[in-house]
């Protein structure tokens, strides 16, 4: 493989993990199979980011969308998401790895949000990699529930109006502390960002790389790193 340039990695890297459904209709299996071995492909993912020196990665798990998703498959989903907590944050934490859950995890059962909880307690004071897990998490609502807080503290007569920017709005988003996405990955072959980070990606170079989900790997990581260095970023200015 071509080698990367190490003084060019991007701090943070998102991936709509797409392609799981049609991954397992290929082999004949039901949808849930293709997530299953979606998981392998995670755990690939979060490997290579951290091998190669990315400090923050989003992945897209479960968009606030997806609970228009048959029954059958949303308990399954459920399933996996308890499972992987049971089985992958010890290893995370042996990594050095600090767990994140981005979205509204009230719609979860309490038996899960206890299981969020505990994974992001005991991984929180780890630096080799952030890993954010998107769940029940939507672009636009990630927007609107910063915007309902700074309304409530411009109800105390904690702010003004007038004090209300982008980087205030920014301190409320639920990726506060972090820095913007540098590269968005979709795979599948899609080419949208279905209300994925929407303010986070403002200036994100996009890669769409036509491999389903369960089978992108590092090579494949590798060329979408490879692509994104190969980019000159303007950020609106000019050369």
């Amino acid at each position: 493989m071509t080698e990367l340039d190490r003084n060019n990695i991007p701090q943070h890297v998102a991936i709509i993990m797409d392609g799981n459904g049609r991954w397992a209709k290929q082999q004949g299996k039901m949808r849930v199979f293709g997530h299953k071995n979606g998981v392998a492909a995670v755990r690939e993912a979060v490997s290579y980011a951290r091998k190669i020196g990315v400090k923050y990665l989003t992945l897209y798990a479960f968009s606030s969308e997806n609970w228009n998703r048959p029954e059958q498959e949303v308990s399954a989903l459920m399933s996996l998401f308890m499972q992987a907590l049971d089985f992958e944050v010890k290893k995370l934490h042996k990594n050095d790895i600090r767990l994140k859950i981005l979205g509204d995890i009230s719609r979860f059962s309490a038996g899960l949000q206890e299981k969020i909880k505990k994974a992001e307690k005991l991984t929180e004071n780890n630096t080799a990699l952030r890993l954010n897990i998107a769940a029940n998490y939507g672009g636009r609502w990630d927007i609107v529930q910063a915007a309902q807080q700074l309304a409530e503290q411009v109800r105390a007569q904690q702010i003004t109006v007038a004090d209300i920017n982008e980087d205030l709005l920014q301190q409320y988003l639920v990726t506060k502390d972090e820095p913007e996405v540098d590269l968005l990955i979709r795979t599948s072959g899609e080419q949208r960002i279905s209300n994925f980070l929407l303010w986070q990606t403002a200036y994100a170079e996009l890669y769409f790389s036509d491999v389903l989900w369960p089978d992108f790997n590092e090579a494949e990581f590798h060329q979408a790193i490879l692509s994104y260095q190969q980019r000159h970023r303007r950020f609106g200015g000019t050369e």
